[in-house]
C-alpha cells in the first residue's frame, strides 16, 4: 500500500526478488475493505472464499535493520531504530499456524467461525467509515498538487482512526517531499526543520507512547 505509486516501490520489490507478483494499492482499498491498520497483514480466505482469519499482522521473518555507521547517523535515526528493535514478532508462530491451516483445513484450531471473524476488529464502524473517505480525498488532493488542501484530510483521518497505522505512515511518508528514501524512512521532522511538520504525530513519538512492545498485537 502506497500512494507514491509502483516506481517508487519497484527498487524494493526488485531487491526483494519475490517469486509472485507485487501489487501497488495506490489507493489503500485493500486495507479499507479488509480492515488492514498496520503491515505487515495477512488475510487467510479458504477455497470457498470465505474469510477464516481476518487482518492481523503476518510476520514473513525479521530481517536486521540497516545499521548504518552511528558517527554519522542523525540523532532521530539513531532514536527510530532502536524503538524498532524493540518490536515484538513472532514469525516463526504465525508460519507454523498457517501451515497447520494448509494441512487441516477447516480443523484447524487456527481456522475461525464466520462470526468470530466478524467479531474481530475491522473497519465496520462510521468513524472508520468517514476515515475512509478523508483518506481518499487526502489522496486526490494530493495527487492534484494540493498538499496543504490534502494534509487538512490526512489530520482528520488521524482524529477519526487513532489506531490505525497504515493511515498515519502514509500521511507522515507524504509529508518530507523532496526527500531521500534515508529521510522519508524517519516518517517525521527532518533534523532542522521540526517547524515545517504539519503534523501533530510522528512514527517515532508514537511509537514511544505506545510502548514498541505492543506495535503489533500477538496472534489470538
Amino acid at each position: 500500500m502506497d500512494t507514491a505509486g509502483a516506481q517508487a516501490c519497484r527498487p524494493y520489490i526488485e531487491a526483494a526478488r519475490p517469486e509472485h507478483p507485487s501489487l501497488i494499492d495506490v489507493a489503500h482499498l485493500t486495507a479499507e475493505r479488509f480492515g488492514m491498520t498496520n503491515v505487515p497483514n495477512g488475510i487467510w480466505i479458504d477455497e470457498r472464499g470465505v474469510i477464516v482469519r481476518p487482518a492481523e499482522p503476518a510476520f514473513p521473518g525479521v530481517k536486521p535493520l540497516p545499521a548504518g555507521d552511528p558517527g554519522t547517523m542523525p540523532q532521530r535515526m539513531k532514536d527510530v531504530l532502536a524503538e524498532a528493535a524493540k518490536i515484538k514478532a513472532d514469525p516463526a508462530g504465525y508460519a507454523a499456524a498457517l501451515r497447520d491451516w494448509v494441512a487441516r483445513g477447516a480443523d484447524s484450531p487456527f481456522a475461525l467461525p464466520p462470526e468470530e471473524v466478524l467479531a474481530r476488529p475491522g473497519s465496520g464502524d462510521l468513524a472508520a467509515a468517514e476515515a475512509a473517505a478523508h483518506f481518499s480525498l487526502a489522496q486526490h488532493l494530493y495527487r492534484a498538487g494540493r498538499a496543504d488542501a490534502a494534509v487538512r484530510h490526512f489530520r482528520e483521518v488521524h482524529r477519526l482512526a487513532p489506531g490505525n497505522i497504515s493511515y498515519k505512515r502514509q500521511a507522515w511518508s507524504l509529508a518530507t517531499p523532496g526527500a531521500g528514501a534515508y529521510e522519508r524512512f524517519l516518517q517525521g521532522p527532518l533534523p532542522g526543520r521540526e517547524d515545517e511538520w504539519p503534523y501533530d504525530s510522528d512514527w517515532l513519538t508514537e511509537i514511544q507512547a505506545m510502548g514498541a512492545e505492543n506495535y503489533y498485537p500477538p496472534m489470538r
